[in-house]
């Protein structure tokens, strides 16, 4: 199955569910001629780009109020975020090792990877870690494991560390709670040890993050701008903003 008969598939299986109003995956695979774990992987994906709710044996659409927004206001993937995992996803190569963190930001970009070869891709979240398993194009997936914060809803402490350390990789997609123009990328939470031994194991760190995450008043400075390497973000982006990053070293690529 070509990458483009499996975007047309995807295509097809959104209108079926606008004309009908539900689709089932039994009668999807035999609309398809082809097997139902490919259609739970094709909803799999169309669910994480904001397309639909998956249901046991099918998939129905999204709630009016889950509807991508242009605010940004009561979505579940704004667009904004879609074309971030874009433009993020086109610095991938393929056979790459990357680590994607947890967060709605990187989890975007999970669908992209499906046009991706030979990946392997270390992560600490198990919602990240189901979507990878659902591409049709499965990486290779590794787990940082540790011990599961709530908040963060990742794995965090020593042993992620460790397991971390224990390898090198080609980049790191890392989201941010706010983006400090002097700092860095700042977070709510309190463990984030975890995200710069992410950063110091990657040759390459890509910060993921809505330009609305500026200004935001967060004590905690997560990664400085001289531990990054590309920050992808929205042409909301403020000019001052902007080039105060430039000047850090920061690449900054707005979309």
């Amino acid at each position: 199955m070509t990458k483009r008969n499996t975007q047309q598939r995807r295509r097809a299986i959104v209108d079926a569910l606008n004309r009908q109003g539900e689709v089932s995956v039994e009668a999807l695979a035999n609309a398809f001629s082809t097997s139902e774990v490919t259609i739970r992987k094709d909803l799999a994906a169309l669910e994480t780009n904001g397309l639909l709710l998956r249901r046991y044996g099918g998939a129905v659409p999204l709630p009016k109020e889950l509807v991508h927004s242009e605010d940004g206001s009561a979505e579940k993937v704004s667009k904004r975020k879609l074309y971030i995992a874009q433009a993020a996803a086109r610095l991938i190569r393929d056979h790459n090792r990357i680590i994607i963190d947890s967060g709605h930001t990187t989890a975007a970009l999970l669908p992209e990877l499906a046009h991706k070869q030979g990946l392997v891709v270390m992560t600490n979240s198990l919602d990240v870690a189901n979507a990878l398993r659902e591409l049709e194009n499965e990486p290779t997936l590794l787990m940082t494991g540790g011990t599961w914060d709530s908040r963060s809803e990742a794995f965090q402490g020593q042993l992620a560390e460790q397991m971390l350390r224990a390898y090198d990789f080609d980049q790191l997609f890392i989201g941010a709670d706010g983006l400090d123009p002097a700092r860095g990328t700042t977070t709510y939470n309190e463990l984030y040890s975890l995200s710069r031994i992410m950063a110091e194991v990657s040759r390459e760190v890509v910060v993921m993050a809505e330009s609305a995450k500026v200004g935001r008043k967060i004590h905690n400075l997560e990664l400085e701008w001289a531990q990054v390497d590309i920050l992808v973000t929205d042409q909301q982006l403020p000019g001052d903003a902007k080039q105060q990053i430039i000047d850090q070293g920061v690449e900054v690529i707005c979309v």
